[in-house]
């Protein structure tokens, strides 16, 4: 499709170079201007319909993407759960990816992909425009892994699309640290 448009772009380019030696219209010029596009024009629209025989949803001519994230603390400082919502308030549906969890140090930054919770995985998930998707993140699982991580005073969760275009992100602090960063 894309070659027969280019093809044609190309055919009234070159009507265009070579009609500008002449002096004056003629008419058989004038029929063969008029007539070369018109079949293209007409086989683009064919081909079009050809195309829509399946059914698809209309999006909407503005995408507007509106992710809100809220992470919630069960305790001011050391929490042992983060509780993640994450609000779909934009106007068409997102296919979210794995969120990542970044526990961060001043230097040092440990990444987590997160894929769900109580050995269950329900990533790449599905949100409906105007649905909200909770997710509770126990942080003793990652402290028993490595117990460094107790010390690092920073949690930042990232939000990605399935097609890795970053939707929003959100931080907290998890404990008191002497240096706002």
């Amino acid at each position: 499709m894309k070659k027969l448009f280019t093809l044609s772009v190309l055919l009234l380019i070159y009507q265009f170079v070579f009609g500008q030696n002449e002096i004056g219209p003629e008419g058989d010029k004038l029929i063969w201007f008029l007539l070369i596009p018109v079949p293209f024009i007409v086989l683009f629209f064919v081909f079009r319909q050809k195309n829509k025989k399946t059914v698809t949803r209309q999006k909407p001519f503005f995408q507007r993407n509106n992710i809100t994230i809220e992470i919630e603390k069960d305790r001011l400082y050391y929490p042992d759960f983060l509780n993640l919502k994450v609000k779909n308030g934009g106007n068409y549906d997102v296919d979210l990816d794995k969120p990542l969890l970044i526990l961060d140090n001043f230097w040092l930054k440990r990444k987590f992909k997160l894929k769900g919770m109580d050995n269950r995985t329900f990533y790449p998930l599905y949100l409906e425009k105007g649905k909200t998707h909770s997710l509770q993140i126990d942080m003793t699982s990652f402290y028993f892994h490595d117990k460094r991580l107790k010390k690092f005073p920073k949690a930042k969760i990232v939000i990605y699309d399935i097609k890795g275009k970053k939707l929003g992100s959100k931080s907290v602090y998890l404990r008191k640290t002497l240096f706002k960063f």
